[in-house]
């Protein structure tokens, strides 16, 4: 029987993605070989309880929602996370899976909904960057690049541009919290007339920096 590390497992409105603002069961995963400069869950990097599948099962079952959204930490760095994306898929859930773009992710059940980051230069992780996973992407995925700074935003426009981003699923960019006023990012989208969505972390605003939401 497959067992995870499970830094929480909790009941939240999506705050993040295309199903932002509905009620979801998160389960996220301990362990994360990133450092990125930003990252607001690094109490997930150590730790965590053990827990088979069937039990992380039972406790998602109690929220009673169809969304849950498989997060880290980074999720795939616990090989037997693949198992449990496969059983919440079975079980009828709405999954989505939230990575970091640097670990493969072409074993990951294709009914997963795949939100992927591309790390910027201002994470500090740019090179872990995976970029054949963009070749693993199918159309109902998104790719998402959260973005610190004007440089941050032209290297996101350019690999937009580049790697033809748009025509392989929905983009969306993200200013990072508390490093770029969410209104630059909107503006500098608009001139640009850049086909990305425009992305602001719902329970950010709700809840601020506080863990379990």
């Amino acid at each position: 029987m497959s067992v995870l590390r499970i830094t929480e497992i909790f009941h939240s409105l999506q705050g993040e993605s295309r199903p932002a603002g509905y009620p979801t069961a998160f389960v996220r995963l301990t362990g994360c070989p990133l450092r990125c400069v930003y990252c607001d869950t690094s109490y997930a990097f150590q730790g965590g309880t053990r827990l088979g599948i069937p039990d992380v099962l039972e406790r998602v079952s109690a929220f009673s929602v169809r969304h849950v959204c498989v997060t880290g930490g980074e999720p795939l760095a616990q090989p037997a996370c693949l198992e449990l994306l496969a059983a919440l898929c079975d079980a009828g859930y709405a999954v989505s899976l939230e990575t970091s773009g640097a670990l493969d992710i072409s074993a990951v059940d294709p009914r997963v909904t795949v939100v992927l980051d591309i790390k910027t230069p201002d994470s500090a992780e740019s090179e872990r960057n995976l970029w054949s996973n963009l070749l693993r992407l199918k159309r109902d995925d998104q790719i998402k690049f959260v973005i610190c700074s004007r440089a941050d935003y032209e290297w996101s426009k350019h690999v937009l541009s580049e790697r033809g981003l748009a025509q392989l699923c929905e983009v969306l960019f993200s200013p990072s919290w508390g490093q770029l006023p969410a209104r630059d990012l909107a503006e500098w989208i608009l001139a640009d007339r850049l086909p990305v969505r425009f992305q602001l972390q719902l329970h950010k605003y709700l809840w601020g920096d506080a863990p379990g939401h």
